[in-house]
């Protein structure tokens, strides 16, 4: 095995990654002659002039949604799935450097992307890099696929794929060592209603957070908090309203979260009444894996189902249900749809499917998932077993792909939260790892 990176591949690598961290590529819509904002779109542009200066030849999609930077030849292609768009910065008094420029402190890179994915992205353009300087021959082309709303709703990947040639294997370097070979299936729903003219609620945020904070501001706070007082349930007053807490998770672990919409509807229901509130108390209640609804729904290599309720809206026009599903890579999304479906149907609900991205399961006796396994092993001795993951990341875009670092076990992982960084001993090994699997999969 060959130590292909340098130091000059290490600086060369933070250099890069501080010009990235720049550009503030948080996504803005309705900027003229960009889909995304043109923030995201400068930083496509510069990421496509970097690989340029390293040896790629690069493509912009002309309209903007994706760009790639590919080198060798041959008929095999090999993906690297990743992603140049970034989460808003958060609190920006919880940060102790500027989000939008990248600060080494205690031998970490602080900045909103170090770890979500402009790091990891970073790390792997230079470890092709050292290959090349190293004079490996590249029999295989390996295109680097930058997408550029892959924190929202994956419209760059969904148009590269309509028009442009799909891998033969790969890896996104969006999650963590050591690699992730099944991903369940992400549906996002509405459930849609009347509305109603004595009771107003505009409850939760993202579709994948469990929402922990839940607020009714209505006429009958007394007899809510009296209510909630008897549940158990802990609350907070403001001058106009009554705030029920609970206990906020990503919706990949909706079961380890305390939902605080249901809590409150908990609270309501004695003195409010609506078909929403009937069906969600009745069917769905504080169990985050869809129990009431559907029974037990769980397979092998991915575990059991999430439900998560993420918002509610009831207004006098209108009522609307928000949940997000991960649903185990073998179940039947059909015959769940349905389930629901008929179910809300019995109080005259409606489904409407917001948002499906299918599940990602690669056999772990894959000839990929047994090289990548086999060199990260390797250089780390971490014997550690592949993983299954209820998250979502681009190797589920395309078949025979997954998620391959670079959080390391030991890794502090701060993505999507204020003071994002990633350990530079990290970056360097993920860079490593990188070279090394990447030569290996030009030689199979």
């Amino acid at each position: 095995m060959k130590d292909f990176i340098t130091e000059s591949h290490q600086q060369q690598c933070v250099d890069t990654l501080k010009q990235l961290i720049a550009i503030p590529s948080v996504l803005n819509e309705g900027e003229a002659g960009t889909p995304f904002g043109k923030d995201i779109q400068k930083a496509l542009e510069t990421t496509l002039d970097i690989a340029k200066t390293l040896g790629f030849q690069t493509y912009i999609d002309p309209k903007g949604y994706y760009g790639y930077a590919e080198i060798g030849e041959g008929e095999t292609l090999i993906a690297v799935l990743c992603h140049l768009d970034v989460v808003p910065a958060g609190d920006l008094s919880k940060w102790e450097t500027n989000p939008f420029e990248a600060v080494i402190k205690e031998n970490q890179l602080f900045g909103r992307g170090s770890q979500d994915d402009k790091g990891p992205t970073v790390a792997a353009m230079y470890a092709v890099k050292a290959l090349l300087d190293a004079g490996v021959a590249f029999n295989k082309r390996v295109r680097f696929i930058y997408g550029t709303d892959e924190e929202t709703l994956w419209r760059c990947m969904a148009r590269y794929n309509e028009i442009e040639e799909v891998a033969d294997m790969g890896f996104a370097p969006d999650s963590s060592f050591p690699l992730t070979y099944a991903e369940k299936g992400l549906l996002q729903v509405k459930i849609t209603g009347k509305g109603s003219s004595n009771l107003s609620l505009n409850l939760g945020d993202a579709f994948n957070v469990v929402p922990g904070k839940a607020s009714y501001s209505g006429d009958n706070q007394k007899e809510l908090m009296e209510n909630l007082t008897r549940l158990g349930y802990a609350y907070e007053t403001t001058d106009n309203s009554v705030v029920v807490l609970g206990e906020a998770k990503h919706s990949k672990d909706a079961a380890e979260g305390v939902n605080a919409i249901i809590r409150l509807l908990e609270g309501l229901s004695p003195i409010q009444s609506h078909p929403a509130i009937d069906f969600l108390l009745t069917h769905v209640g504080h169990d985050g894996t869809g129990g009431q609804l559907f029974g037990i729904v769980e397979d092998e290599p991915s575990g059991r189902l999430s439900f998560n309720v993420a918002g509610l809206t009831i207004d006098k026009n209108y009522s609307e249900i928000r949940i997000d599903m991960r649903i185990p890579v073998l179940a039947d999304k059909e015959k769940l749809v349905k389930q629901l479906s008929e179910t809300v149907a019995q109080y005259g609900l409606v489904y409407e499917e917001f948002d499906y991205v299918g599940p990602l399961y690669v056999p772990l006796d894959s000839e990929l998932i047994q090289t990548l396994l086999a060199v990260y092993r390797e250089m780390t001795g971490d014997m550690s077993p592949a993983m299954t993951s209820g998250g979502a990341t681009f190797a589920r875009t395309m078949k025979n792909c997954v998620a391959f670092g670079a959080a390391f076990p030991h890794t502090l992982l701060t993505e999507h939260q204020e003071n994002e960084r990633i350990p530079l001993d990290d970056l360097y090994q993920a860079m490593a790892i990188y070279a090394e699997t990447i030569y290996r999969l030009l030689t199979l």
